[in-house]
């Protein structure tokens, strides 16, 4: 594994990566992703606080990660659902319907909701995590970004 990553660090191939806390995708894949996270300036800039997935045909969204119904409705015309996992995470969905109230359980894995139209140009599922209130990307916790991996400095 270790000779497979510096291998990958030396020829740019894509290194080996596995999820963070185990969490799989909230949609079916393949997974591609329509708009990336792009981190606010500040906690009012310009921003894009999650990632835009495209869907395909499919309308089920499952948990990615066991824990408890946050929010369940609608905020301002869309529907939206969070669910809070351990470790100061939450995740949002939207457009998203559910079934689901506030304080319900689910597990990972579990259908939690389903897509909405109008939140893209093709049918996507917007996905945002907040880590202790801060939106961070949600790449971080799909195994979607690669670790940084420290290389030992040459002598002179």
């Amino acid at each position: 594994m270790i000779l497979a990553i510096l291998i990958a660090v030396v020829t740019g191939a894509s290194a080996p990566v596995s999820a963070e806390a185990g969490w799989s995708w909230p949609v079916e894949a393949p997974h591609p992703i329509i708009r990336p996270y792009i981190a606010p300036e500040t906690p009012y800039s310009a921003g894009h606080r999650g990632i835009d997935i495209g869907a395909g045909a499919s309308i089920e969204v499952r948990a990615p990660a066991a824990g408890v119904v946050h929010f369940a409705g609608t905020v301002v015309d869309r529907p939206v659902l969070s669910i809070r996992h351990s470790g100061g995470l939450i995740t949002s969905y939207e457009p998203v319907t559910s079934a689901l109230a506030r304080g319900d359980p689910v597990a990972q894995g579990e259908i939690v909701g389903e897509l909405q139209p109008g939140h893209c140009s093709v049918s996507c599922l917007h996905f945002g995590v907040r880590l202790n209130g801060e939106y961070v990307s949600p790449l971080n916790y799909l195994g979607a970004i690669p670790r940084a991996i420290l290389l030992p400095t040459r002598k002179p």
